[in-house]
């Protein structure tokens, strides 16, 4: 088959070291087939950096979870943990893709006196010291040794420096990502993100053939400069086609220039009335210009002009979601399936409107499809973490998210996710690290406040605690669990009194019969504190009176007890357990 053919050409070509041919013979294996994890295996041996290495890897393992080679490299990699099911290389010698991925580990943990040591010609040279030196003694004696010089280690120069790579084709301006380093394998695979320059493509004339194919050329490189230089000269040749102006206008809009984009996409119009994409592009930059302006009229008009364009009907979706009329984002959307049955941003969009709806199995299944059709749109990942998250399932939402921040480390919402599943699944440290990562990006953002302060208050630390979740409860007014945690974190301190303060704060945020059980609870904890045990006991007794809760049984049972001991006949106060022994709030912090 032409495929495997295919194959063995770039796995010869990672034999000879030619990378660059590899990663390319490979990318177009992967275009028309993203979900085949021996593709995705072998790239991760052609590819430059450790980060594309680990995408490479983690996707082949998502298309294949049995894949032990792919295993195999995250282990190597220091991605995922040894196994005893899993051998680091098969026991008769390493594949080519494994010799790659071992020869590089080795060079860094080689480096420095080891590496030094390890050299061979160092080593020659030690041995031709010792013969030398065992001579010197037989001639000259004991008193004639001299200590052998050392020769001096290389130091390695500079690491490589890669320039910012561009946006995705077809991103809107508000959801480009600021990306600084290796170019990311979503960029390889371009193809996917090309819908509305295909459905424009038209013949070019014989004069304007040559700028034609310099056109595709600097659209494939994503050189927008470069790509509007030659469709000027091909608007100068054809000035009575539209679609020269509008990829112009895409073009800039790719670049971030919204106000010459604007001019471009009206050219097209000018030129063409019932050119539908004209009206759409006109659309997606006037919402930037002016944030204001009413598209809904032009999105209309696009719709109107060329009922065939999706792209027409998920952008009066996205209308529809900012003005919560879900039924017609809904309807629309519909369309654009019926019309891109295989599109992925029809799904993301869906999921998207499921998510306003709090709908989130519907929004999950949605976004997973995304993915499942396009497994190298970031933003997938990121919606598919926000998802998971908001549906208490924390742990796929670290999973997914781990693949995310690898390309995008400064998304301080998808750090903040990320902690909160770490500090969920009890790894405090892991969680502080890379919630200290997020609030470094955005020192107030209430979220990771949160969170923080939560993994603080389970690990005792209570002046952390207190000072994060102070902060939490600024950011975050009508969270009742930054409230009541807060008050958690004050009886750390053993400061009773700000406790009992901020329970009553608390009190006014809650919204269902276990947060009001709470609400006693602390309160009571507070008094018994402040060596209030007639106020402790009303509070304890308040708790047996509210109607039974599966999820409150545990304060139920301890208030039994605490009343137990405040009733006998010579009560002692007592401060009840710590924080760790006792629940506390379990739902999702609120945005």
């Amino acid at each position: 088959m032409a495929e495997d053919t295919m194959l063995h050409e770039a796995i010869d070509a990672i034999r000879r070291g030619n990378k660059k041919l590899a990663k390319d013979l490979l990318t177009r294996l992967l275009k028309a087939d993203q979900h085949n994890a021996t593709y995705w295996v072998w790239m991760s041996a052609a590819v430059e950096t450790k980060k594309e290495r680990l995408f490479a890897l983690q996707t082949a393992l998502r298309s294949d979870p049995e894949n032990a080679a792919a295993k195999r490299g995250l282990v190597l990699l220091g991605a995922m943990p040894p196994d005893e099911s899993i051998e680091p290389f098969p026991l008769n010698r390493p594949r080519l893709w494994e010799e790659e991925l071992s020869r590089e580990e080795e060079e860094k943990k080689t480096k420095g006196f080891k590496g030094f040591v390890r050299n061979p010609f160092v080593r020659l040279a030690g041995v031709l010291v010792v013969v030398v030196g065992i001579i010197g003694l037989a001639i000259f004696g004991l008193t004639q040794r001299k200590p052998a010089a050392r020769p001096n280690t290389i130091t390695p120069g500079p690491s490589p420096t890669y320039t910012p790579t561009p946006t995705a084709l077809n991103a809107k301006p508000k959801n480009t990502p600021a990306f600084i380093g290796p170019t990311p394998l979503w960029a390889l695979l371009d193809a996917t993100y090309t819908p509305t320059p295909l459905y424009v493509d038209t013949p070019r004339a014989p004069e304007a053939s040559d700028y034609g194919h310099a056109v595709d050329a600097a659209y494939r490189d994503e050189d927008w400069e470069a790509m509007i230089s030659a469709l000027e000269e091909v608007a100068e040749l054809e000035p009575y086609k539209a679609d020269p102006q509008y990829y112009i206008g895409e073009a800039y809009r790719f670049m971030g220039n919204n106000a010459k984009a604007f001019n471009a996409y009206q050219k097209a119009i000018d030129i063409d009335p019932d050119f539908g994409p004209g009206y759409v592009g006109k659309a997606r930059v006037l919402r930037y210009i002016n944030g204001n302006a009413n598209i809904r009229p032009i999105l209309d008009d696009a719709i109107a002009k060329d009922p065939f364009f999706a792209e027409a009907y998920w952008e009066r979706a996205d209308y529809w979601l900012e003005k919560k009329d879900y039924e017609k984002a809904h309807e629309d959307l519909e369309e654009a399936r019926q019309l891109a049955p295989n599109s992925p941003i029809v799904y993301h969009h869906l999921a998207r409107v499921y998510l306003a709806q709090e709908e989130f199995e519907d929004a999950i299944e949605a976004a997973e499809t995304a993915l499942e059709l396009d497994r190298t749109r970031l933003e997938a990942f990121l919606l598919l973490g926000q998802l998971y998250e908001a549906n208490d399932q924390l742990a796929k939402a670290a999973e997914i998210l781990e693949i995310y921040v690898l390309y995008e480390e400064e998304d301080v919402k998808a750090l903040t996710i990320l902690g909160g599943a770490y500090y969920s699944a009890g790894d405090y440290d892991l969680a502080i690290e890379t919630l200290d990562n997020a609030l470094k990006i955005s020192r107030f953002y209430g979220k990771a406040r949160l969170y923080r302060g939560l993994t603080y208050l389970a690990l005792k630390d209570g002046k952390n605690a207190v000072y994060d979740l102070n902060e939490a409860r600024i950011a975050l007014p009508d969270s009742f669990e930054a409230s009541i945690s807060l008050a958690q974190a004050h009886i750390l301190e053993e400061h009773y009194g700000d406790c009992f303060i901020q329970v009553e704060r608390s009190r006014p945020l809650a919204e269902n019969e276990f947060e009001e059980v709470s609400i006693h609870y602390w309160r009571a904890i507070c008094h018994e504190g402040r060596d209030d045990i007639p106020a402790a006991l009303k509070d304890w007794e308040a708790i047996l009176d509210l109607p039974f809760s599966a999820e409150a049984s545990l304060m139920r049972s301890e208030a039994r007890e605490h009343l137990k001991a405040l009733y006998t006949p010579t009560p002692t106060s007592t401060t009840g357990p710590t924080p760790t022994k006792t629940p506390s709030p379990t739902q999702t912090p609120t945005p």
